[in-house]
């Protein structure tokens, strides 16, 4: 395999952007840039695997499994290999010192090579999160497709950069005055540190799985994958093509393998203990990021969790761009983000706008209008919000009703393509920020909780400073992965800048454009800060691989 010829550039490149965080990807965002063919190609690559088994010849296979239903109504049929793990965890080590010996360069390039085989197959791959996520297919085209290989690219270069800081050899010479020096030889080796797990979630497999897979499996380090059993199947695909050209590069390919679970059996929480388990990358609830954490003690644990995320309404000279923004960023899949705007804080006086002073309760009603006129075309609306992934969030998004006063409600929309789908457009409820309690609901636990799905608060405080305090307090107790703010006022700018500052919350300032709060572009923004409750890691940077290795040094006299 001609890796360095190949993907040698696109490594420098990729190491160049993460220095000076500017814009640039390898992998093409627009469907027609595969190839004429390539639509009706990953389409039939799709359909082929429904009602299969998934062979991917790795050891310890006791049994198959799968229970996959797509959230837009068909069941995928698809079976995996179930593995004795007690047979597979010592297979994956076996190839460890192969791929510890090929070094840093090697190994980043094998993993360019595994990105580069699935960004050919995007579009089956976009069908494959489409139908385990309930995104609509651009935005699973896209998130699940290039931004999550850029995802990834960006955490071998990541990976690449920490592990290169080392010289590989060195000559010492202490200098001893008259007598002869002290010579040594010194080699300085990067070790991963055993066999990593990812746990993927069911929203986003690949955008979320790859930087920890690419983190873990360009530092050294065997990974094995345990998908969420309701999106077994981009994983598996990843998988699959992980283990061919780890194959054909000369490398064993159970140092990727796959860790599909039957129907309630659990087994993230069994591998996590294990004492071969030594990293652990997860994204999903609070419950079990936090057992994680208290329980995997071998293990370095990397978690995403729930979060609170905040956006402080104070002025804006562009009242209908902030309107505009938010009401795409509430509607983006159906506001199942771990980025999306939950609570809106707004001066129960009102704001300054462009288009003059407006009232809390007018800017909520044109909040609601925006979102309402953006949704007001079913095709459009589906495009935009997709399928809801669980009955979970159906539940909370029918319980926020009673949460308070409705100012946007939500409305079923039916999907001509796939009947079955549960589509919904968020709503919105007004919250008396200063008030516990409305009509017997606490609506203070109501917002300081994350209602995952597309329900939003708009919730009205005393002041621009009270909702600064708010905000201070939800990041620090809750978490957030984003934080928003809109104001005219340098002085409040500082003022929202020192919140986040202190309290490690990324911030989108005065966003009205076609750039949202709940998108981050890979090479340039983080994804989380890992200071905060709702992550303990960002993607990326040096910190989310450099514990993933260890430096062995190994002195001879000279």
């Amino acid at each position: 395999m001609q890796l360095t010829e190949t993907h040698r550039p696109t490594l420098d490149q990729a190491l160049e952007v993460i220095r000076t965080r500017a814009y640039w990807s390898p992998h093409p965002e627009h469907p027609k840039a595969y190839g004429e063919t390539a639509p009706a190609d990953g389409l039939a690559a799709f359909e082929a695997l429904r009602g299969t088994r998934f062979e991917l010849d790795q050891p310890g296979t006791d049994g198959w499994t799968g229970a996959e239903v797509s959230p837009y109504g068909p069941d995928l049929g698809i079976e995996y290999p179930h593995p004795d793990i007690d047979v597979l965890l010592p297979a994956m080590r076996a190839g460890m010192a192969a791929w510890r010996e090929a070094g840093p360069q090697t190994r980043a390039l094998v993993c360019l090579e595994i990105l580069s085989r699935i960004s050919a197959r995007t579009h089956e791959f976009a069908h494959a999160v489409m139908h385990t996520s309930g995104q609509a297919f651009m935005m699973a085209f896209q998130a699940g497709g290039p931004h999550a290989q850029d995802r990834g690219l960006e955490a071998v270069a990541y990976a690449y950069e920490e592990q290169t800081r080392t010289p590989a050899a060195a000559d010492w010479s202490k200098p001893q005055g008259k007598r002869d020096p002290l010579e040594l030889r010194k080699t300085f080796t990067t070790a991963g540190r055993g066999i990593s797990l990812l746990i993927g979630c069911n929203t986003f497999p690949t955008w979320n799985g790859y930087p920890g897979m690419f983190a873990s499996l360009a530092t050294g380090n065997p990974v094995l994958v345990k998908p969420h059993p309701r999106a077994v199947l981009p994983l598996a695909l990843t998988v699959r093509v992980a283990r061919e050209v780890l194959t054909e590069a000369g490398f064993d390919p159970n140092l990727v393998c796959l860790a599909a679970e039957r129907p309630g059996e659990g087994i993230a929480k069994t591998l996590a203990v294990r004492p071969e388990i030594k990293i652990i990358d997860y994204t999903g609830s609070t419950s079990f990021g936090d057992w994680l954490e208290a329980n995997a003690r071998q293990a370095q644990v990397y978690t995403e969790k729930a979060g609170v995320n905040t956006v402080v309404v104070d002025s804006t000279d562009n009242y209908k761009g902030m309107l505009s923004n938010l009401a795409f960023s509430l509607s983006l899949y159906s506001g199942q983000m771990c980025t999306t705007p939950q609570n809106l804080l707004i001066p129960k006086d009102g704001i300054t706008t462009d288009a003059g002073p407006k009232s809390y309760d007018e800017v909520v009603t044109d909040l609601a209008a925006s979102v309402g006129g953006l949704l007001g075309d079913d095709a459009r609306a589906n495009a935009l919000l997709g399928a809801l992934v669980n009955p979970d969030v159906k539940a909370r998004l029918d319980g926020a009703a009673g949460l308070g006063e409705v100012a946007l409600p939500s409305r079923k929309i039916a999907n001509p393509e796939f009947p079955d789908a549960v589509v919904r457009t968020p709503v919105i409820v007004k919250l008396d920020g200063s008030r516990k309690f409305w009509d017997g609901a606490d609506t203070e636990a109501a917002y300081l909780s994350e209602c995952f799905g597309p329900v939003s608060f708009a919730v009205a405080v005393d002041s621009t400073a009270d909702a600064l305090e708010l905000l201070r307090r939800t990041v620090r107790d809750k978490g957030a992965m984003t934080v928003g703010a809109y104001t005219t006022s340098a002085e409040t700018e500082r003022a929202i800048e020192d919140v986040c500052l202190d309290e490690s919350a990324q911030l989108s300032l005065n966003l009205t454009g076609g750039v949202y709060v709940n998108q981050t572009a890979a090479f340039s923004d983080f994804h989380g800060s890992g200071g905060n409750p709702a992550a303990n890691a960002a993607l990326c940077d040096g910190a989310f691989v450099s514990n993933r290795f260890r430096v062995v040094e190994v002195r001879r006299q000279a």
